[in-house]
């Protein structure tokens, strides 16, 4: 089997991946918010930025530990998710507890951000922008941000279900690659039986027994 390729998934460029696209995203808006409206000191700062990055480095992990363990590239994308879901109450306590706005899904403002933030998956663009930007702006952009990016990453794992229901776990690739292995060369006999050890000849046939 050379180089595993043909058990061992070669897909596992998960900077391609939109939702780590997205998930980088708002990861910068989120350590920049945090830095700029929260004060010093504040426990919420490193916990907002924490749940950002873990957010993008278990989305990161989660694909490369795949080539070896769906059920752990599974547990870590809805870990990632879970991440998410903890930074996306902390904006939204920011927003309440100061009497700011968390716009409506019909807003004109939110509609913006959608289309903007659906169109733009450069975490550059956000870094330039939200300097313009104010804190309850930031917050919505950054709300929008975490559930289109949910969306993606529930699609993402839902996909992971039913390619593990398709085509099993390493063990199972493993075994069929070995299996196809023994066929290409010879090893199975003509009773589709592989010789002992696998000693059998290219034909899978044992030696005819000398008698003494």
């Amino acid at each position: 089997m050379e180089d595993n390729k043909e058990f061992l998934r070669q897909d596992n460029n998960y900077r391609s991946l939109k939702a780590f696209q997205k998930a980088e995203c708002i990861f910068d808006v989120t350590f920049y918010f945090a830095h700029k409206f929260l004060k010093t000191g504040d426990r919420t700062i490193d916990q907002m930025i924490q749940a950002a990055r873990s957010g993008k480095q278990n989305l990161a992990e989660g694909n490369i530990d795949g080539n070896t363990s769906r059920e752990m590239e599974l547990k870590l994308t809805n870990v990632n998710r879970a991440s998410l879901h903890e930074l996306l109450l902390d904006y939204e306590d920011y927003l309440r507890v100061r009497g700011l706005e968390q716009w409506k899904y019909d807003d004109p403002r939110c509609i913006q951000a959608r289309k903007f933030c659906k169109a733009h998956l450069d975490s550059a663009i956000y870094r330039e922008k939200i300097k313009e930007r104010s804190d309850e702006t930031i917050a919505n952009i950054a709300i929008t941000l975490i559930h289109q990016c949910d969306i993606l990453i529930r699609g993402l794992i839902e996909w992971k279900k039913r390619d593990f229901i398709k085509n099993g776990g390493i063990k199972e690739e493993m075994y069929r690659a070995r299996k196809d292995w023994q066929r290409k060369n010879g090893y199975y006999n003509d009773t589709g039986q592989g010789g002992q050890d696998g000693q059998s000849g290219r034909n899978g046939s044992t030696p005819p027994h000398t008698p003494h």
